[in-house]
């Protein structure tokens, strides 16, 4: 039984570490390439959508590099 819960909770922690890489790469390159206006949009708005990009990045990323 711990061997599952140790194996869940090294795969959610990858998870989110891969999350917060790419929110970070979201924030600075990767949104202005989804919606064009977050490029002249304050940085306090790109923060709002860091909490976002790092739960859906799996969903985003194909957003990002196919533009």
């Amino acid at each position: 039984m711990l061997l599952i819960i140790d194996t869940l909770l090294i795969i959610a922690s990858l998870y989110l570490a891969i999350g917060v890489l790419y929110g970070i790469y979201f924030i600075i390159k990767g949104g202005p390439k989804i919606d064009p206006t977050l490029k002249a949009s304050k940085f306090s708005i790109r923060y709002l959508l860091f909490p976002g990009s790092i739960i859906c990045w799996p969903f985003l990323i194909f957003k990002s590099t196919k533009l």
